[in-house]
């Protein structure tokens, strides 16, 4: 994946504090991609999905979640997944109001993943593509595993469990910026309540959706993301599953081939 020349980092009046938004601008860009990425990490980590975007002709915004990397909050603290999902509004009216006009293409992984349905369920209009990796949607069994103990362990995520790529889990563990405790409980519930909420707010239509996932993702197994991708799309689905791949799609050995088909498919939709 092509690295990016230009990143900055700004800030606006989130729902629950300051939040940081990142941005790397395209010369003459033809479309917005809005990164939203997952739990316990930060949009700093997407430099090089960025790269890739700005070079496909995109101009990349994205926010650092309330409790998340440069964003004020509570670390990791997410009490209410609707605030997010006004505070990803808040910055597509950002990008919006700078690149009027252009398709806005929403791109969210993990975590994100169930943000950015959530988004196209609320915000479908202006929308012209979704893409989903590895997202946390449909029969995600964890949340429910953990509020059912007295208390949440203290297990951090596997480095290993996000890529074959030994680099990106170095790279993670030691990310200061990252998140390397244990869940916290309204955190937890609120992924169940926006899990069920995302079930029951209908699909988006025949919003074109791109869903990729490894097919060794252990930490969102593949099996219970699908029924609820299903769910959500109204009949645009496109699906490319990795054989082997964990994770984190974006950052695995095969990388590349995972950003051409999202270039690939961001073509058919917006037209070269």
């Amino acid at each position: 994946m092509a690295e990016t020349r230009t990143h900055t980092l700004t800030t606006l009046t989130g729902t629950r504090g300051r939040i940081a938004v990142h941005e790397w601008p395209a010369g003459r860009p033809r479309y917005v991609a809005l990164l939203v990425h997952g739990y316990g990490e930060h949009l700093g980590r997407y430099t090089e999905l960025a790269g890739v975007l700005t070079g496909h002709g995109a101009a990349v915004y994205g926010p650092d979640h309330l409790g998340h990397g440069h964003s004020d909050g509570e670390r990791v603290l997410i009490e209410d997944f609707e605030d997010v999902v006004t505070d990803v509004r808040a910055v597509a009216e950002l990008a919006g109001a700078a690149h009027p006009g252009l398709p806005l293409v929403v791109i969210g992984h993990s975590m994100g993943g169930l943000i950015a349905a959530r988004y196209a369920q609320r915000h479908p209009d202006g929308l012209a593509a979704l893409v989903l990796s590895g997202p946390v949607i449909g029969d995600w069994e964890l949340p429910r595993r953990l509020l059912a103990l007295d208390e949440i362990p203290d297990t951090p995520i596997s480095p290993a469990a996000l890529s074959r790529d030994p680099a990106v889990g170095a790279a993670y563990a030691a990310d200061p910026l990252v998140w390397h405790g244990p869940m916290k409980r309204p955190t937890v519930a609120a992924f169940v309540t926006t899990l069920k909420t995302v079930a029951d707010g209908g699909d988006v239509g025949r919003l074109p959706l791109l869903w990729l996932h490894g097919a060794d993702d252990r930490l969102v197994p593949l099996t219970g993301s699908r029924p609820g991708v299903e769910r959500l799309s109204g009949g645009e689905l496109t699906e490319r599953i990795y054989p082997g791949a964990r994770h984190e799609v974006f950052l695995e050995t095969h990388r590349a081939e995972v950003g051409a088909d999202l270039t690939g498919f961001l073509d058919g939709v917006l037209g070269r």
